[in-house]
């Protein structure tokens, strides 16, 4: 009975799979690649059918037959370069009947077409009979065949499995075997077949003739190739090279003139007296080429010099970015310690902050202000070892490593080497790329290390390795121990202003071919985009949305022949619609049971309204809005503070008896953890259960503990610029991080009200409204 399957589909160029067939073949299209990879997830089972047309990439659903077969992979192997070599078994005929899906891979509906049964009468048997017949006849004048096959088909008493044996063995093109493939009576498939070979054995016969011919005519070719082999060597003895002489002579020039240390020197010249020793024909002659150029290419003792001038450094490090005051320091600092002793080995710098911050670009403007080459390689996604240290040369088509293929581009020793995104590197069978890192950035290590495809120690130690990161959760300690880090914290509104103004509209304006007096933005614009229609830490979406303004101007300007325009608040709604965000005022309202918290995320600074309510119970605490244990046990450990302090904060010592306290933080949606949210929750509970208003200009932050204690957090910086975002003016914070104020921009400082507390009750005084506060 036929049934129904859904299956990952490989589409196959020029190759038919039938059933019952054991064959090998490489995988490479990225969607292929995948639905292979799908398949060994599930059942090893996988649809392969031929294109009509070979030579497209991605075919369509119209590109490619019908029938095909439903195969079982039984073997894959990863080869370099993305490559997959798959090893399958045909089951059965199935006809492609719906496209599921073909976004990351084919996904298809088929359904499988089993051979009815047919009834062995003698008409059949001798149809069986000619056809394997006819097969022996092919075998024995085709060379191509093994002898051995015609054992492996007088076995087969089933006529259909018969015609789909022989035909994996046949030359057929394309159509022929989709003929055969398409054929799902076992009676007719055998007529078609035996009307293919006996077609096959005219051609062969063709064939012999022709080969005869060719023969006298390779005879008399082998002669002149033996006649010029004697000439060549006739030539040797006079002293004339050949073009391997040549090439060796050039090789040997070009690794005496250049600057090598003695061991890849000494390398270069046991690997070319292995070159010397073979013939042109020698396969492994290409490989030996391509690694001697490689220890020709690789800047082993090339490096530029550093301009060490501080000032000029400054100016172009202060031209190129606004603010980032510790980094640029980091910077000048080691320049000055450069100039005292040349061979300091250089740090390892890790950037870590929010997307849009700078953090990338940084790296050109370190490079420009040292007078270092600069390079950059994302390691984002990156899963196999591979990509980092190279593979060995054992493998077909193995190449060298990111690193010391970057290096080779780079051209010296000692360039800004930015390795990007370095929170974002993953591992899987292939092996830990951070762990292959851990030799690249460890200054007491990289000053020998080893690519495995070079195999020879490479000087890192002159690389000025800038890393960046949005968080450091996700990097390993052993690689963050071998890093400096220096975070980026989220850019004022004022901040934001400065670097539209003297970074961002020129750099827009000139990528568009504009100017300041065609178009003009003005600071009410750059204000109101800031405030309504980016709410981020870095300014990407700034940037973004700058160039939006930019270019339907210059619409404007073309359709309406205006000479220029002026985008002020007024009109900018004309170019960016509606405002996406606004500070709501109502939510400044005091109001019971609502009280605004701080939280950091990984795209800087964020407000956290925390609700909470009460109802007739029994005692039960409620959370909601997919909390993390973490804030989960801050309020655990809150509503037992309450209680056990309840006749201080002036509550029903029993009110617990009577009463179910609900917490919610909206946006349910949003997974939300962290430890600075236990201020924030006690404060809404005490408020709830005494029915008293929280002051709704106030934001805070702090951790507790069972005895009321208020403990210091993290990330002060990023928790007040997101208070001034939101419009929120008064912060409470615990005592402990008195001391980050100094990170806090001034402009920002100056707006702002802090409250130190050490104790939830000085929260509670602070917060709650009216004579019945605490």
């Amino acid at each position: 009975m036929d049934k129904k399957y859904i299956l990952p589909m490989v589409p196959l160029r020029g190759i038919t799979v039938f059933p019952y067939m054991v064959m090998h073949f490489d995988v490479g299209r990225g969607k292929s690649v995948k639905a292979i990879e799908e398949a060994m997830l599930r059942n090893q089972l996988v649809f392969l059918v031929t294109q009509k047309q070979a030579d497209i990439d991605e075919p369509s659903i119209d590109d490619i037959y019908r029938v095909g077969t439903i195969t079982k992979v039984k073997q894959m192997l990863r080869l370099p370069g993305e490559v997959v070599r798959v090893l399958v078994e045909g089951i059965s005929r199935a006809e492609l009947k719906n496209l599921i899906s073909d976004e990351s891979f084919y996904e298809v509906e088929v359904l499988e077409k089993i051979d009815s049964e047919v009834e062995k009468d003698s008409e059949l048997e001798a149809l069986m009979r000619s056809v394997t017949s006819a097969f022996e006849e092919y075998i024995s004048i085709s060379s191509k065949i093994p002898l051995d096959s015609i054992y492996n088909v007088v076995t087969i008493e089933e006529p259909g499995r018969l015609a789909d044996v022989i035909a994996e063995h046949l030359s057929l093109n394309q159509d022929k075997n989709q003929e055969l493939l398409e054929c799902f009576d076992p009676r007719e498939r055998l007529e078609k077949l035996l009307g293919f070979i006996l077609k096959e054995l005219d051609i062969l016969e063709i064939e012999k003739k022709i080969n005869m011919r060719v023969h006298k005519q390779i005879d008399k070719s082998q002669r002149e190739y033996y006649l010029r082999e004697q000439l060549k060597a006739i030539r040797a003895e006079l002293g004339e090279a050949d073009e391997i002489d040549q090439e060796i002579d050039e090789y040997e020039e070009k690794i005496e003139s250049k600057d090598l240390p003695d061991y890849v020197k000494e390398k270069a010249r046991e690997e070319l007296r292995r070159l010397s020793r073979m013939g042109p024909g020698y396969q492994e002659a290409s490989v030996i080429r391509t690694y001697i150029d490689w220890l020709l290419d690789l800047p082993w003792n090339e490096e530029t010099k550093d301009v060490l001038d501080i000032k000029r450094a400054e100016k172009i490090l202060n031209e190129d970015h606004y603010g980032l005051k510790k980094v640029k320091e980091r910077i000048l600092e080691f320049l000055a310690v450069r100039s005292f002793h040349e061979k300091m080995k250089s740090p390892i710098l890790c950037l870590v902050g929010p997307p849009g911050v700078g953090k990338t670009s940084l790296g050109k403007s370190i490079a420009r202000a040292m007078n270092r080459k600069f390079v950059r390689l994302s390691l984002g996604g990156v899963r196999d070892e591979a990509e980092i240290r190279g593979h060995r040369r054992t493998y077909v088509g193995a190449i060298p490593g990111g690193i010391i293929n970057s290096l080779k581009i780079a051209g010296s020793k000692n360039p800004v080497f930015l390795l990007d995104e370095i929170d974002k590197m993953s591992s899987d069978f292939r092996g830990d790329p951070a762990s292959a890192m851990l030799e690249v950035l460890d200054p007491e290590q990289n000053s020998t290390y080893r690519d495995h495809y070079i195999d020879l120690p490479f000087d890192l130690s002159k690389v000025l390795f800038v890393t960046t990161a949005n968080t450091l959760d996700t990097i390993p300690a052993p690689l963050l121990d071998r890093m400096e880090v220096i975070y980026i914290s989220g850019y004022t509104e004022e901040e934001k202003l400065n670097i539209a103004k003297e970074y961002l509209i020129p750099k827009i304006l000139k990528e568009h071919g504009a100017n300041e007096d065609i178009i003009k933005i003005q600071d009410s614009a750059i204000v109101g985009i800031i405030s309504e229609y980016t709410r981020e830490a870095g300014v990407r979406s700034l940037e973004q949305n700058i160039a939006k303004v930019v270019r339907k101007s210059i619409k404007a300007i073309v359709e309406n022949k205006e000479k220029s325009i002026k985008v002020g608040k007024k009109n900018l709604q004309k170019y960016l619609g509606k405002p996406i965000y606004r500070v709501d005022k109502a939510n400044l309202k005091d109001k019971v049971g609502m009280v605004t918290g701080l939280a950091w995320t990984r795209v800087g600074g964020d407000t956290l309204t925390v609700e909470a309510t009460t109802m007739p119970g029994s005692g039960k605490l409620t959370l909601t809005g997919q909390l993390g244990d973490v804030m989960k046990e801050s309020a655990q450990a809150g509503f037992s503070y309450i209680r056990s302090n309840a006749d201080a904060l002036g509550i029903d010592s029993d009110f617990y008896k009577n009463l179910d306290i609900h917490i919610h933080v909206p946006e349910g949606a949003i997974p939300k953890d962290g430890p600075s949210a236990g201020i924030t929750m006690v404060t809404a509970m005490v408020s709830a259960i005494k029915k008293v208003p929280v002051k709704g200009d106030i934001a805070m932050t702090g951790e507790i503990t069972l005895t009321g204690k208020v403990l210091p957090i993290g990330g002060l910086k990023e928790k007040v610029l997101a208070a001034h975002r939101a419009g929120i003016f008064k912060v409470i914070a615990p005592e402990g991080n008195k001391r980050d104020l100094d990170e806090i921009p001034q402009s920002v400082k100056k707006k702002m009200e802090f409250k130190f507390v050490s104790n939830i009750d000085e929260v509670l005084k602070l917060s709650l409204v009216g004579d019945e506060q605490i």
